[in-house]
């Protein structure tokens, strides 16, 4: 069974940044989340920590200052994330989610050319149309 990833919207952003620079301290985290969120370095700090204790972060002393990893992959996150969304929301049903995506307008018509791209793709993984 896969682990349940949920974060909040700040810890995705702190996880963002840290997927993107590979390893950051709290300072660089801080303002990096600062420019868009005006967030103190405190708050970061916080967020952080417990990001560590839940295992998905690892800190590393340098100098002074603690600098920070990624434990889990972004793709990761985003499968558990999508997972509790789709079981707590639509109770499992894909097709469901997909309906609403549409019906509300959510997705925009290259997203919709990208995804019907990925699902001809999958139907028929052979160009040529021969099955291996």
């Amino acid at each position: 069974m896969s682990q349940n990833f949920a974060l909040s919207d700040l810890q995705l952003a702190v996880m963002r940044v840290l997927w993107s620079a590979g390893q950051s301290t709290t300072s660089e985290v801080a303002a990096a989340l600062g420019q868009q969120r005006g967030l103190a370095h405190t708050t970061v700090a916080t967020l952080l920590s417990r990001l560590e204790k839940r295992g998905l972060v690892q800190s590393q002393r340098e100098g002074r200052q603690l600098s920070y990893r990624a434990l889990i992959a972004e793709s990761a996150v985003r499968r558990s994330m999508v997972s509790g969304l789709l079981g707590s929301l639509f109770a499992g049903d894909a097709g469901a989610l997909v309906a609403h995506l549409l019906a509300e307008d959510e997705i925009a018509a290259d997203d919709l050319r990208r995804v019907q791209a990925l699902i001809d793709e999958t139907e028929d993984p052979d160009p040529r149309g021969e099955k291996s």
